[in-house]
């Protein structure tokens, strides 16, 4: 997709992303502790899966399930604020900047 300034209709253009960097960055924050929150039923099924190894294996079980449950949260909750800060930046804020006359604006939705 080739996308072009509409006053000098250059086609140099720079795509700010402040608004998919916040929303990444609160994505990940709330999509971690969204997985903090699951981190129960993580370890228990880490746990559970762990049994089959013995007592150490419960107890790495139920860390990994944690973790895992906190990470995968956190990645998702990342992935989906980056997604809405990008369509935020492009058509709404005025966030693409022509390099050539310096127009600022929003790409047609």
């Amino acid at each position: 997709m080739s996308f072009q300034c509409p006053r000098c209709n250059s086609k140099e253009i720079a795509f700010l992303r402040t608004a998919m960097t916040i929303g990444a960055s609160v994505g990940a924050v709330g999509g971690a502790a969204r997985g903090a929150s699951t981190v129960l039923t993580g370890s228990q099924i880490g746990a559970t899966v762990g049994a089959l190894a013995g007592p150490l294996g419960i107890t790495i079980g139920t860390v990994s399930g944690a973790l895992l449950g906190g990470l995968g949260g956190g990645v998702g909750g990342c992935a989906i604020g980056a997604q809405l800060g990008e369509k935020l930046d492009r058509h709404v804020l005025a966030n693409n900047h022509c390099l050539v006359c310096g127009h600022r604006f929003n790409l047609p939705t």
